[in-house]
């Protein structure tokens, strides 16, 4: 009950101390996962809907809505693949490119101030805890 208990509340202060980062750029956490997404893929930056989905393990609709809104803001197009019309291609656009390295870099930093109570040896050792958890709750 404690360790559980303690992670239920960090989760939730870990919350409030990231989503400021991403508010200040006029993102959503869900908004900036789908723009870190795209920046992590190769160039041109691009992913199918359903990669995004994997890539952020949210459903197909949240991925349209999120995208929705992202073209809307200029960050990211969809288009229809030149090979197969019936594929469709969400990309960052130059804008989006700038602002999620932008953002990515702040988020890093914020990231770094949240963990400074630990060395880099503890931070390994709870990352490794952490994972091993992970995948034995099949997460």
């Amino acid at each position: 009950m404690a360790v559980v208990g303690r992670l239920h509340r960090l989760a939730a202060v870990l919350h409030d101390e990231l989503r400021p980062v991403f508010a200040a750029a006029g993102l959503s956490d869900g908004d900036f996962d789908v723009l870190a997404a795209l920046r992590r893929s190769s160039e041109p930056f691009e992913l199918t809907p359903g990669a995004l989905a994997e890539s952020t393990m949210i459903t197909s609709g949240t991925v349209t809505k999120r995208v929705d809104r992202l073209v809307a803001a200029g960050w990211v197009t969809r288009s229809v693949d030149s090979h197969d019309g019936r594929v469709r291609r969400i990309a960052l656009t130059p804008a989006g490119r700038e602002l999620v390295d932008r953002v990515v870099a702040e988020h890093f930093a914020n990231e770094d101030r949240l963990l400074a109570t630990f060395s880099a040896a503890e931070r390994q050792q709870l990352t490794q805890l952490l994972a091993q958890w992970a995948r034995a709750l099949g997460a």
